[in-house]
C-alpha cells in the first residue's frame, strides 16, 4: 500500500511539472509606473526595485527553483496576489485616493516589518530592509502624501 502511494505522489508530482503558468515578464518601468506620478530618489527607486518589484510590478527575477513546480505554482499565485494588492507599473493609473492610500499602505507594511515577507528575504538576503532603509521608505512615503491633491 505505501509503494502505491510513494507512486501516485511521484506520478503527480512528475505530471504538475507540466503545468507552466504565465510569467510575470512585462516591463517594471513604463509610462504608467510610479515614477510618472510621484518624485523618487535614486535610492528609494533602488530600494523598492530590490525589495519589492518581484511581487509588485510587471516584471519579475524569477530564481531557478521557479522553474519546479509546486515551487513554481506558489510563486506564480504569490506574485498574481502581490500586483493585485499593489503594482508599481501600473500606479499612475491609481485614482489619486487609491495613490495616496497605497502609499500609507507601504510606509505601514515597511515600518510594521510586514514587507517584504520572511519568505521572500530568507531567499533574497539583499531585500531585506534596514532601520535605516525602512525610514528612508517612509519619510519619502510620507513627503509624497503631503503632495496629492484628494478630491
Amino acid at each position: 500500500m505505501k509503494k502505491k502511494i510513494l507512486l501516485i505522489f511521484i506520478a503527480i508530482l512528475v505530471l504538475i511539472q507540466f503545468i507552466r503558468p504565465e510569467r510575470n515578464l512585462g516591463t517594471a518601468e513604463s509610462e504608467k509606473d510610479y515614477t510618472h506620478f510621484v518624485q523618487v530618489t535614486p535610492e528609494v527607486a533602488g530600494l523598492l526595485k530590490t525589495a519589492c518589484f518581484d511581487c509588485h510590478s510587471n516584471h519579475t527575477e524569477y530564481p531557478w527553483y521557479a522553474n519546479i513546480n509546486p515551487i513554481g505554482l506558489w510563486l506564480s499565485h504569490h506574485v498574481d496576489e502581490g500586483k493585485r494588492e499593489l503594482n508599481f507599473s501600473d500606479f499612475a493609473q491609481y485614482e489619486p485616493k487609491r495613490m495616496d492610500h497605497k502609499l500609507e499602505e507601504i510606509a505601514e507594511e515597511v515600518e510594521e516589518g510586514h514587507m517584504p515577507i520572511s519568505s521572500y528575504t530568507l531567499l533574497h538576503k539583499d531585500a531585506k530592509l534596514h532601520e535605516t532603509q525602512i525610514k528612508t521608505i517612509v519619510d519619502w512615503v510620507k513627503g509624497e502624501r503631503q503632495k496629492i491633491k484628494l478630491p
